[in-house]
């Protein structure tokens, strides 16, 4: 499996995902990894509805997503994976699995923490999470659409 590109946005599937960066990445498969939405039928239907066409899609527990890279399950297909949680990524460089690169879009309170961008702010244990990701090689972006310049996370 290949993990083209991940994104760290608290709103997980909405219109710019779909409609942007996933055809920026052109994955076959766009996997959303978070627990509570996959946990909540209501939510994880509607997300459904803005699935972009032609891609497949899963909504995916942590649990279920470490599972499935695991097993190797879509071994071969190209995955755009989004998250909230910037911990699943370390887990999942941990197993060897490699992620092309790192945006990241909205976090949930811009008021928390070192403020990178007007969109995206850091706590600190994020922020060592993130530092660890890009040590590794991972390329990491603040990036809210595609179109916008792309600046590069340094560490504090």
């Amino acid at each position: 499996m290949s993990i083209v590109g991940a994104r760290l946005d608290y709103r997980l599937l909405h219109g710019i995902v779909a409609t942007q960066w996933t055809p920026n990445y052109n994955p076959q498969r766009i996997m959303i990894v978070d627990t509570k939405t996959a946990n909540d039928p209501l939510l994880k239907d509607s997300m459904r509805l803005g699935k972009p066409a032609g891609v497949a899609c899963s909504i995916i527990s942590e649990e279920t997503a470490l599972a499935t890279f695991k097993a190797h399950k879509y071994d071969g297909q190209k995955i755009f994976l989004v998250t909230e949680d910037p911990k699943l990524l370390q887990k999942l460089l941990d197993m060897g699995e490699n992620i092309g690169e790192l945006v990241l879009g909205l976090s949930r309170s811009i008021s928390e923490g070192r403020k990178l961008s007007s969109r995206y702010a850091v706590k600190e244990e994020e922020e060592e999470v993130l530092a660890d990701i890009a040590r590794r090689g991972v390329p990491i972006y603040i990036q809210y659409t595609p179109s916008d310049k792309k600046e590069a996370f340094t560490e504090k």
